[in-house]
Parts: C-alpha cells; structure tokens; sequence
C-alpha cells in the first residue's frame, strides 16, 4: 500500500447506501476520502425497497439520476386493511422502487466516478490510544463517519450512548415474478403484521412484512390477507426470504470530536415510514455542509431536525399497527375523505407543512376518528 492509500481527510467506515452517500456529498465538497468494509459487494439487506419522491431528488443531488429502467416508478401510496383502503398520489413528482443491490451498485459507480477510494475486506480496528487501521494497515484522517448500521462499532468506540430503543419489530422480504398490478406502493394491515408491496421491474415485485410477533413470517403475514396473497398464486419466489429487525432507536448525540454517526448507526426509525434511505441522504448532504464548514456542530444541530417529521408519522403509523380499532377507524375515515390521505401523504414526503395540516384538518380528523360516518 502507497502511503497516499492509508491517508485521508475522511474515513467512512461501512459501505452500505449511507456511507456511500456520505462518500460522494463530501466527494463532491473537494474531501478525500475513503471507504472501508469488512465486507465486499454487492452488501444487500432485507427492505421495502421504494423511494419516495423526496428522496429521489436528494438521491439526484448525490448525481444518482435512476431511469425507470433500473426499478419501476409508481404514482402514490395505498393503505387497505379488511374493511377499507384509500389511496394518494404524490403532489410532485413520482416514487421508485428499486433493488437494493441495484441501488448500492448505483452509488458504487457515483463514488468511484468522483475519484473515493474503497478498502473492502478490510475490518476497521479502533482502541483508546491505539491508532486506527484498516485491514491491520494504521491510517490517519481527519474526520471519520460511522456507517456501520445498527450495531455500530464506531459509536462503541467514539463513546457515544447506544440510545434509547422505542419500538422492535421483525420485518422479512422477498421477491416475485408477477407483473405489478397497481402504480401504487400497497399497505395492507392484518392482525398478524403489515405487507408492502412495492413493484421494482416490469415483471417482479418486492414483498416485505412487518410484524410485532417474533414468530410470525412473512409467509404467516400473507395468510393474514388472503385478498392479498391470491394475487401471488402461482407467482415465482425470485429470492429467498431474508428477515431483519427493524427499530426505532433515538441517540442523545451523533458526533462526538472528529467522529460523526450517519444511517442505522446514528439511529433509525421503523421502517414503516419508507423514509430509511432518504433520511441517510440528506443526512449525507448536511454533514457535507458541516465538514466544508470544518466542524460538526452544524450537523449535530441539524440531525434532529431532520428526524423530527419522519419520527412523527412513525409514531402516528404504529399506533395505527398497535391498535387495530384505530385503525379501522382511520382507514374508514379516510376512505371517505380521500382529500385527507392525500394531505397527509403531501406532508410525509415535505410537500406541506405538518403544522398547516393540523391547522386546516386537525378538527376534522378528529371527528372523523371518533364517527367515521360523522359529515
């Protein structure tokens, strides 16, 4: 190894879509940086696997453009349990689904293309008093980014507080050969779970199943739905189901010195907002702002805000899941206000302001909750 090859300004240690992005925006600031990962790619991990249209437009600011060739767009969002569904388009602009593989390679090809360098197989090592190495080789830098998901060693290793969890759920994906159905990313509630479906190509869709009940599958979340999985009679499994663990999970600090935490490790929200992968990029863009600044206070100051909106319809989502007579109640409500759904969908993606929808709507969601046939 050069002496170049194990001196940067910044260190990114993980190479999933969060640290790549971080990678490209600080990149694309002048910063030289590295990637390092125990692992080699393709690095896949179980998700919905769409991309809202906010964070499509953050994905482009990273130079990634997706052609509707490399997934499958859709139109807005529908919510379906027993008894009622409604549905939305985006106010602007329209969502992707792609596959995970697809989009790291995507990223990939962006950060080598601005000239990042990548160490795979290469674990990163850190003590107190004893120098950082990657792949046993000691490397100096002058920032690192912790992007090494949920069970971050560089947030043990920084000192910074694992945080405090607030909801565990079991989430399992797999794929289908079936031609999409509808240009709607599908949520369809039971009482074993959730199931997304999300179209990623011409002919397959991505299946993903959230459940509070450790023991329930995928496969036992679609027996749940028998509208739902009548539409995969016959279907081909393209992909072997793979499960994960997705939380809620708030940190009182994401930087600690030189050190900054981005995606999973520096905290995540359930994975029944969508928003995952768009929260890492803007993520990525802010601690770019902060690094040029040359400190991270701005991205310590700036992260909860960024969380802030997308924890809020977490937070409403999850009761709908905890409670089903709410749900019920929301969904019947909303079917016949479809206008509703529609402005709370504008405000999950940030097309309106949540303030200004409590404002003009709250009175009449609350009403409506209480007598979905109220006028």
């Amino acid at each position: 190894m050069s002496l170049r090859s194990n001196t940067c300004d910044v260190l990114v240690v993980g190479g999933g879509p969060a640290g790549l992005a971080a990678a490209i925006a600080l990149r694309q600031r002048g910063a030289d940086v590295t990637v390092a990962d125990a692992l080699r790619p393709p690095i896949d991990k179980p998700c919905g696997e769409g991309l809202m249209p906010d964070s499509r437009r953050e994905l482009a600011q990273l130079g990634v453009e997706l052609e509707p060739s490399q997934g499958a767009e859709f139109q807005g969002i529908l919510f379906a349990d027993e008894q009622a569904r409604v549905s939305a388009t985006f106010p602007r602009g329209t969502g992707v689904g792609v596959r995970r593989p697809v989009l790291q390679q995507l990223l990939l090809e962006r950060a080598a293309e601005l000239g990042v360098r990548f160490r795979w197989q290469s674990p990163v090592t850190a003590r107190k008093g004893v120098a950082v190495t990657v792949g046993g080789q000691r490397v100096t830098y002058r920032w690192m980014v912790g992007a090494d998901g949920a069970a971050s060693r560089v947030r043990a290793w920084a000192g910074l507080d694992p945080g405090t969890v607030r909801s565990r759920r079991f989430g399992f994906r797999a794929h289908f050969r079936r031609a999409p159905w509808s240009d709607f990313v599908e949520i369809h509630w039971g009482e074993r779970g959730e199931a997304y479906v999300t179209p990623v190509g011409h002919d397959e869709v991505c299946v993903a199943g959230i459940s509070r009940t450790s023991g329930v599958r995928l496969t036992g979340i679609l027996e749940g739905l028998p509208g739902l999985q009548e539409k995969f009679c016959g279907a081909v499994r393209t992909t072997t189901e793979r499960g994960t663990v997705t939380l809620t999970r708030r940190l009182r600090r994401v930087t600690c010195g030189n050190v900054a935490l981005v995606g999973d490790a520096s905290g995540s929200v359930d994975a029944i907002t969508g928003e995952g992968l768009g929260l890492s990029f803007r993520q990525a863009l802010l601690l770019a702002d902060s690094v040029e600044a040359g400190e991270l206070g701005m991205y310590e100051a700036g992260y909860a805000a960024l969380r802030t909106l997308t924890e809020r319809m977490a937070r409403l989502m999850l009761l709908m899941d905890r409670f089903p007579a709410l749900r019920r109640r929301a969904l019947q409500a909303m079917s016949g206000r479809r206008e509703l759904f529609g402005h709370l969908l504008a405000v999950h993606v940030g097309e309106q302001a949540l303030p200004r929808f409590i404002l003009r709507h709250g009175v009449e969601m609350g009403v409506l909750l209480i007598a979905p046939g109220a006028a």
